[in-house]
């Protein structure tokens, strides 16, 4: 028999593999990294939550002090910090923790957490005394800057047990 009669057909290569539908360890992989974006995302969002008190007590520091630098009232500024230091802890520590601390025991509050006692130097301690002077009288030497220095670490630094 002559092989050019012959009833034969050429080869015929099997359809290259393709990409879709993907095989279930694709799908599982695919799972676990949408996964993992889905827990940071509300990881972050959470945090961002937590810490908008922080950021706010920031920014209202920053407008006392530039509301201080305008009208010079040592008074006025101690009432602020006071006021602002109480309101954000209470933002992070239980209720009964804080709200009844005066004194020396609130500056030991305070200084809880830091890498130095900042309420304990002359600039901290006037927190106590400041806001209830009488802003027409001779106030004396108050170190501002100590004093702001020391709500804004307060502030930057987290309370212990709260993240």
């Amino acid at each position: 028999m002559d092989p050019g009669q012959l009833p034969l057909r050429d080869l015929h290569l099997p359809e290259a593999i393709g990409w879709w539908p993907l095989a279930a360890g694709w799908w599982v992989i695919i799972f676990l990294v949408l996964a993992g974006f889905g827990w940071l995302l509300i990881r972050a969002w959470r945090q961002r939550r937590f810490n908008a008190p922080r950021r706010y007590a920031m920014r209202e520091l920053a407008s006392a002090e530039a509301a201080y630098l305008t009208h010079r009232n040592v008074v006025t500024l101690g009432q602020q910090v006071s006021e602002l230091l109480r309101r954000s802890m209470l933002a992070y520590a239980p209720r009964h923790e804080v709200a009844a601390l005066t004194g020396e025991a609130w500056l030991d509050w305070l200084d809880r957490d830091l890498p130095l006692p900042y309420f304990h130097t002359e600039g901290g301690k006037s927190l106590l005394q400041l806001p209830y002077r009488d802003p027409l009288t001779d106030i004396g030497e108050v170190d501002i800057n100590a004093l702001l220095a020391a709500a804004r670490m307060r502030l930057a630094t987290p309370v212990s047990g709260t993240g």
